[in-house]
């Protein structure tokens, strides 16, 4: 398959990567950090994703003090990602033809500039509860374009050989503000007010802006960008239609995402019906699950390159572990456990992430990555109300249990389809001691079985 033009392109992973030659390549944890361009988006980041929590639980408090409606939030959260899910595969067509440097910059201005303007609407006593709604869907459609563009930029920067180690630190990156910027999200909200978190995010997207404008050009890797023709759109979904390690790996991503991730839903259920443990519980379990998202990043920044048997063997175990936790018969088991759920599910977004975009054609990747999120992103609206469905008819143990059994079940049904399809076959064995199992080629297995 075509890969495109010059050094940012990279070939596919095979469909299982298991050729007994090739050994996985491990690389410097924070290794794409001596990549001054990558250096100057990774600290633009860190500053941003900070504000961006920290708007997160301000926005919600302050609908919540406005409306004293639950669903007054579940109505902005849901506006902000609606976009997406309308708009997402045009955002990636836009995405495509255009300098993505160039774009990120009207889309982190845009951002920026909604975040000042509800801190000056919150600060002068003039908000009411439609500005808020309109503020979240104005983020809606800025993140369009800004998320399949920011997914996409991140090869241009590093090229492939850097490519995992960066979307690795990307995410680790999310991660770490995940832990601070409720913090002080929720410090600043009980002394100063929730205009000043507002105005605190506005202001963090100058850090991105600076870092994007600081940018050597030269320095980037270059892409060939899609010319405006008709029927974009449609020849990006043939593309992936026609690449069974793309579109069975944003399948897989798909079932994970939609009933394996509605945590807001399980684990709020967990600390106040099945343990009886209060507000305090269900940040403990968030805590935990953050901090073994984070090591997940960490670790999965180490490998070099995207195994399609990591993201298989990853959402097996995420899906296993949620089935235990659901059996969990105390509250600090279940908050264990949290911690080794965040890892995998990590390990599973990453992976898919990476190798989405290394078997993707740079021409074709805002496309690629569009349809990639909007699946990872699209997932929670769809699943969080079967997921409250299950819990309210059968508890919130069924709830998980399902979830966890839905999602594992998916990742040893793809495996087995890739498996097939990638000529491979199943060997059982065992080396220096231990047990072994993996796939091999066809050919392979063949020559083993005389010896066997």
């Amino acid at each position: 398959m075509s890969t495109g033009p010059g050094a940012d392109s990279a070939p596919a992973p095979t469909t299982l990567d298991t050729s007994p030659t090739p050994r996985t390549r491990k690389s410097s944890m924070f290794s794409s950090l001596k990549v001054r361009n990558y250096r100057l988006f990774f600290v633009g980041q860190v500053v941003s994703n900070i504000g961006t929590w920290m708007q997160r639980i301000a926005q919600d408090w302050l609908v919540l003090s406005l409306t004293g409606s639950a669903t007054a939030v579940g109505v902005t959260t849901a506006l902000q990602f609606l976009p997406m899910l309308l708009f997402g595969l045009y955002g990636g067509v836009l995405v495509d033809r255009l300098p993505k440097r160039r774009a990120l910059l009207f889309t982190q201005s845009a951002m920026g500039a909604t975040g000042i303007a509800l801190a000056v609407l919150t600060l002068t006593g003039h908000v009411q509860v439609w500005h808020v709604y309109v503020a979240a869907f104005a983020v809606g459609l800025a993140t369009v374009v800004d998320n399949p563009a920011r997914q996409s930029f991140v090869s241009e920067m590093v090229g492939p050989d850097q490519l995992q180690n960066a979307v690795s630190l990307n995410s680790a990156n999310f991660q770490s503000a995940r832990l601070v910027g409720p913090a002080v999200a929720g410090v600043m909200i009980t002394g100063v007010g929730t205009g000043w978190a507002f105005l605190a995010n506005g202001l963090s997207f100058v850090a991105p802006l600076v870092g994007l404008m600081m940018m050597r050009a030269r320095e980037l890797y270059a892409v060939e960008r899609a010319p405006r023709s008709k029927g974009q759109l449609r020849e990006g979904l043939h593309y992936v239609a026609g690449r069974p390690e793309l579109i069975w790996t944003i399948v897989l991503v798909g079932f994970v995402s939609t009933f394996g991730f509605n945590f807001p839903v399980y684990l709020s259920a967990f600390a106040d019906d099945v343990f009886h443990a209060g507000a305090g519980s269900y940040s403990l379990f968030n805590t935990l699950m953050a901090v073994g998202s984070l090591a997940g990043a960490l670790l999965a920044a180490r490998r070099g390159t995207a195994r399609m048997r990591v993201l298989v063997v990853g959402a097996v175990a995420f899906g296993a572990l949620e089935i235990v936790a659901a059996t969990a018969p105390s509250l600090w088991l279940f908050a264990l456990l949290m911690a080794p759920i965040g890892m995998f599910g990590m390990t599973v977004n990453v992976t898919a992430n990476t190798s989405v975009q290394m078997g993707t054609d740079p021409a074709m990747r805002g496309r690629v990555m569009s349809l990639y999120m909007m699946v990872f992103m699209g997932g929670s609206p769809v699943g969080a109300p079967i997921a409250g469905w299950v819990t309210d008819a059968y508890g919130v143990r069924a709830g998980l249990a399902v979830g966890g059994a839905i999602a594992a079940a998916a990742a040893v049904t793809i495996g087995l389809v890739l498996a097939r399809v990638g000529n491979l076959r199943l060997s059982v064995g065992w080396h220096r001691g231990h047990p072994k199992v993996r796939f091999v080629p066809r050919e392979v297995q063949e020559q083993l079985a005389p010896a066997a």
